[in-house]
């Protein structure tokens, strides 16, 4: 068990190593994508149970000091973001499945990863933790409804069905970990914190290999449609970083960028996990291809970050 423990921990401090090597040797080593492709939803529902075992609801509720900015943030995020990405792929005549796969990724909750991503970047990770938190529990009942009935987009399920796979993918994870943080008790998790943090980058590792399945195909097949998916995924990602930093900067330039990093990276694999095998093959591409802004934006953007903030520090 102590080996274990230490194998974890070790995975935990080498976990940006990990993920990269993840991603990548899932896109390159085909045979191995294809035999993890399978796992994607178990994989997908126990990160989703070890997330939220590092998360404790006391603390999360004891952030709530600005309510009405987290509720605004919320409300851009889960519903004004996609219904602005939808307004200006028309405005723009940018249409087809690839168009609606970003829709999609604009209803998404923010990334699990994002508090992590905003501490290591020097934003607001406490805000980065609410919302992130909240905006996982609250995409059963607010994607759904927008995607599939106001904006129209085909998912091959329907309002209920995909409303229903969501909520049993987020809430049966969120009572799992509730049940698993009483019965251990406080000693035992923070003895185990940075462990489990090393079993996340795990999940998420075997989550990269698993979602590259067939995209190498895909790009030697279809070059300029892989090309154009991978182009429109880091446009959106960073278009929606710049649109809600932009929206938020009266609350200052520290919580706008951080607010911008969790509007241009969203949680992908939920809906990898839950959207049938019926569904557009070019939408779930897409999804796929935004893994990449996911992991790389953190890094590229760092130095913008640090810029900015240095000019808004006093003299």
């Amino acid at each position: 068990m102590e080996l274990t423990r230490r194998f974890l921990e070790w995975s935990a401090l080498r976990g940006a190593a990990l993920l990269a090597v993840g991603i990548f040797a899932g896109l390159f080593i085909p045979p191995l994508a294809a035999l993890m492709r399978n796992v994607i939803t178990p994989a997908v529902f126990l990160l989703m149970v070890l997330v939220l075992l590092r998360v404790d609801p006391a603390q999360v509720l004891g952030y709530l000091r600005r309510p009405l900015l987290v509720v605004g943030l919320l409300a851009w995020l889960l519903i004004l973001c996609p219904l602005a990405v939808w307004l200006i792929l028309r405005l723009l005549g940018i249409e087809g499945p690839l168009a609606a796969g970003l829709v999609i990724v604009a209803t998404g909750c923010a990334a699990t990863s994002s508090p992590a991503f905003a501490r290591l970047v020097g934003l607001d990770g406490e805000i980065s933790l609410v919302v992130a938190v909240l905006s996982t529990l609250l995409i059963p009942f607010t994607a759904p409804p927008l995607a599939l009935g106001l904006l129209g987009i085909d998912l091959a399920i329907s309002v209920e069905g995909l409303m229903l796979r969501l909520a049993l993918l987020v809430g049966v994870p969120l009572l799992l970990s509730i049940a698993i943080r009483r019965a251990a008790g406080p000693a035992r998790l923070a003895h185990w914190g940075r462990a489990v943090d090393g079993a996340v980058v795990l999940m998420v590792v075997i989550y990269g290999f698993g979602v590259m399945d067939g995209v190498l195909a895909k790009l030697i097949a279809t070059p300029g449609l892989v090309l154009a998916g991978t182009a429109l995924a880091v446009a959106g990602s960073f278009a929606m970083n710049a649109l809600t930093a932009l929206g938020f900067a009266g609350f200052g330039r520290r919580l706008a960028l951080s607010a911008g990093l969790l509007a241009g990276n969203r949680n992908m694999a939920l809906y990898l996990a839950v959207l049938p095998a019926a569904t557009d093959p070019q939408i779930t591409l897409l999804f796929v291809l935004c893994q990449f802004p996911l992991f790389l934006s953190p890094f590229l953007l760092k130095p913008v970050y640090r810029r900015i903030m240095e000019r808004a520090a006093p003299p």
